[in-house]
């Protein structure tokens, strides 16, 4: 009887995995796109690289070198990966211990009070500026909106924070990697990156969910010098608007992250060692609404001013065949099962909503970002919202408060007019949108 059942015990083994390997694969919302394949890719890892890769969480604590980070393996978040089988690949979800969850002490306050006291709001539309106030709440942060069409600032709530020198831009530096990619020729959208074994990921899926390996490989493939060209180039390391008073400079250093914190690779997947404004952020995204155009960002602070408002061009940047490219990935952010801004659909679902959630934190403070721009009924429109704070203040509430913003919109009929006013008109030469779709 014993024998019988040795030999029994082996097929019942197979059986157990078989099922527990179908339910898996079942569990599984990972796109086709982002499971590893036999087909070759374009864009390959070096083996240096992926000994280099780092975790694939979408929100890190910043400032800590890669020795500290071995020598307290308890404190961060844990990949799971599969390990043993030739071509095995690490799963896009982060496994966080016990431990890990309460490791990191924030000193800083997601909460806050009397967020608009000094703002000058003469110049900016009521309704926006009542919006963007309603959606914010008592969060510790800012909130702009800008017309991507003229690069007019409609409303700008907590202008101290929004003019201030900004801060690491985390997860949303990956917007400016994925334009210096495309026009390098390095990918398409649809390109498989290989991040290990038989690993391929593309852009659509890593924009979406935040994918911080694929942005390492893009990284140091082109390499800091030409990162950074393109960097300065959407904006970045230079100031944003035209004669805004107050404004400050967020900046862009002049020297590579050292290769033991992580180098271009983790400049290029957190944004570390950058500094970047809301209002540098914003003039990006509405470049990318607008098809190419990178604007002056103006605030009106007067009647006068609005009523004889004149755009002023910064610089056309050759990015509208690339624009197409980066659209899946930032709508499926929003729209995705996975995708990192997909509280915003919580509030409001009327119409398109494209953007780049960011998360990270640098000594006590946690920061959340989302800038988006929206297809509205009368029109594109860019905001930004910045968050900082503590435990609360991530990339996904931002997302979600944007949501809140468009739901005020919305509620007070701001979409239902019959002809937008006309600081806030698309203007003709307003690309057309693509169809961008992500499966859910």
């Amino acid at each position: 009887m014993i024998q019988g059942f040795r030999n029994f015990l082996p097929g019942l083994v197979v059986g157990i995995l078989a099922v527990s390997t179908t339910a898996a694969l079942a569990a599984d919302p990972t796109p086709t796109s982002a499971r590893h394949t036999r087909g070759g890719a374009k864009v390959q890892e070096s083996t240096r690289g992926k000994a280099h890769l780092a975790g694939l969480q979408h929100s890190r604590r910043a400032g800590k070198s890669a020795a500290a980070t071995k020598a307290a393996p308890s404190s961060r978040s844990k990949v799971v990966a599969a390990k043993g089988k030739r071509g095995a690949s690490p799963k896009l979800a982060v496994k966080r211990t016990r431990a890990s969850r309460f490791s990191e002490r924030f000193t800083a306050s997601s909460f806050a009070d009397n967020l608009t006291l000094g703002d000058v709001t003469a110049g900016e539309d009521p309704v926006v500026r009542e919006s963007l106030i309603q959606a914010l709440g008592n969060m510790n942060g800012t909130a702009v909106a800008i017309d991507p069409t003229n690069g007019r600032v409609l409303a700008m709530v907590n202008q101290k924070l929004a003019l201030s020198r900004g801060a690491e831009p985390c997860s949303t530096i990956k917007l400016s990697v994925a334009l210096a990619a495309l026009s390098e020729g390095l990918i398409k959208h649809d390109t498989p990156v290989n991040l290990g074994g038989h690993y391929n990921v593309d852009l659509d899926y890593a924009l979406a969910k935040s994918v911080n390996p694929y942005f390492e490989v893009l990284g140091r493939r082109m390499g800091f010098e030409r990162v950074k060209h393109y960097a300065n180039m959407f904006g970045l390391g230079e100031l944003a608007g035209y004669n805004i008073e107050g404004e400050q400079l967020g900046v862009y250093p002049d020297e590579e992250l050292p290769e033991k914190l992580g180098g271009v690779g983790r400049m290029c997947s957190f944004g570390e060692s950058i500094s970047m404004t809301p209002l540098q952020l914003g003039a990006l995204v509405s470049a990318i609404a607008n098809g190419g155009t990178l604007y002056y960002l103006q605030h009106p602070t007067t009647a006068d001013a609005v009523a004889n408002f004149q755009p002023k061009v910064k610089r056309t940047l050759d990015i509208a065949p690339l624009i197409p490219e980066m659209l899946p990935g930032m709508a499926g952010a929003v729209d995705a099962r996975y995708g990192t801004a997909r509280s915003l659909r919580a509030n409001f679902k009327e119409f398109p909503v494209l953007g780049k959630t960011g998360t990270c934190s640098n000594n006590g403070t946690r920061y959340g970002w989302f800038a988006s721009y929206a297809d509205t009924p009368i029109g594109r429109m860019v905001t930004v919202f910045f968050l900082e704070g503590g435990r609360p203040t991530f990339g996904p509430k931002a997302a979600e408060l944007t949501g809140l913003f468009y739901r005020a919109m919305a509620d007070k009929s701001y979409f239902l007019q019959k002809t937008a006013p006309a600081t806030t008109a698309a203007g003709a030469d307003e690309p057309k949108q693509v169809a961008v779709g992500v499966s859910q």
